[in-house]
C-alpha cells in the first residue's frame, strides 16, 4: 500500500518577507527613517573620529575670524580703542557667517562621497533616500555647534557681554542652527549637480561672498552706499545677524526672527524636495 504525501499549500503569511525596494520612502514609516537617520548619523560621526583633520575648519574659523575682524575692523568702525564695544556687534554676526561656511563644507562632502562610490552603496540599500542627505544634515549641525561654542568662548574672553539673558542667548543659536540647515540644502544640491568639489567650492565661495560681505555682519548699514543698503535689507544673512545681535544685545527682534524663519522655511520646502529628486536620479 502506498502512501501519498500531501504538501500543505503555504499561506502568505508563512511566505518569506520580499525586501522593500532600495529607497521606497513611501513604504518606510517614520520609526524607520529614524533608525536609518541614527544609523548613518554614527557612520558619520565615527568617519570624523577617524580623521580629525576634518574639523579643523570648525576649531579654528571662528578663532581667526573673531581676532581678524576685531582688531582690523573694530577700530576703524568703533573707534581705536573701542575693540570690546565691536566685539558684541560682530560676534552676534559671526554667528550667521559660521552657518554658512559650514554649509559649504556639505555640499563638497557629498560631491565627494559619490565620487568614491559611497552614495551608490547607500542608494543600494533599502533605506529612504532622504535619511542619507538627513544624516549629513545633523552632523553638520553638531559642527556648527561646536563652532559657535568656541566663537562665543572667544567672545566673552575679548569682552563680549550678554545683554539679555541665557535664555536669549540660545534662542539666538538655535535660530541660527535653524537657518543654517536650510542653506545646506542649497549646498547639498550644488553638490550633487556640479561635476567636482572644486566646482561646488567655486560656486558657493561666488555666493557667499556677496551675502557676507553685503550684509550687517561685519559693519552698519547705514554706512553703506544706499544702493548697497537696498540689498542688504533683503540679504536673509543681515537679518540672521540682527535677529542675533537684538536677542543677545536687547533691542527690536520681531521682524527679523520672523523674516529668518521665513526664509528658512522657503529655502528648505524649495531645495530639499530637488536635492533629494537629484540624489535618486544621479548616476
Amino acid at each position: 500500500m502506498s502512501t501519498v504525501t500531501t504538501t500543505k499549500p503555504t499561506s502568505p503569511a508563512a511566505a518569506p518577507e520580499r525586501r522593500r525596494p532600495a529607497g521606497d520612502d513611501g513604504r518606510i514609516g517614520l520609526r524607520g527613517n529614524l533608525r536609518h537617520i541614527g544609523a548613518l548619523v554614527r557612520r558619520n560621526t565615527l568617519q570624523i573620529k577617524q580623521d580629525p583633520e576634518s574639523m579643523f575648519d570648525v576649531l579654528f574659523m571662528p578663532i581667526i575670524f573673531t581676532l581678524l575682524f576685531v582688531f582690523v575692523f573694530g577700530g576703524a568702525i568703533s573707534g581705536k580703542g573701542n575693540q570690546a564695544e565691536y566685539v558684541n556687534y560682530v560676534v552676534p554676526g559671526l554667528m550667521a557667517m559660521m552657518g554658512m561656511n559650514i554649509a559649504m563644507a556639505v555640499g563638497t562632502g557629498v560631491n565627494d562621497d559619490f565620487k568614491k562610490g559611497v552614495m551608490d552603496r547607500f542608494r543600494s540599500m533599502p533605506i529612504a533616500r532622504s535619511s542619507v542627505l538627513l544624516a549629513k544634515i545633523v552632523v553638520e549641525l553638531g559642527r556648527m555647534m561646536v563652532a559657535i561654542g568656541i566663537l562665543l568662548t572667544v567672545g566673552f574672553i575679548l569682552g563680549l557681554s550678554i545683554k539679555t539673558s541665557v535664555l536669549e542667548l540660545f534662542l539666538s543659536i538655535g535660530l541660527s542652527a535653524v537657518f543654517g540647515a536650510s542653506l545646506m540644502w542649497i549646498f547639498i544640491l550644488l553638490g550633487l549637480t556640479m561635476k567636482t568639489a572644486q566646482a561646488v567650492q567655486g560656486m558657493a565661495m561666488l555666493v557667499l561672498m556677496p551675502l557676507q560681505f553685503g550684509s550687517s555682519i561685519f559693519a552698519p548699514p547705514s554706512t553703506m552706499p544706499g544702493w548697497l543698503q537696498s540689498f542688504t535689507d533683503y540679504n536673509p544673512l543681515s537679518n540672521l545677524a540682527d535677529a542675533a545681535r537684538g536677542l543677545i544685545n536687547g533691542g527690536p527682534v520681531a521682524h527679523s526672527v520672523w523674516m529668518t524663519l521665513a526664509w528658512s522655511a522657503a529655502i528648505t520646502a524649495v531645495t530639499m524636495p530637488l536635492a533629494v529628486r537629484k540624489f535618486r536620479q544621479k548616476t
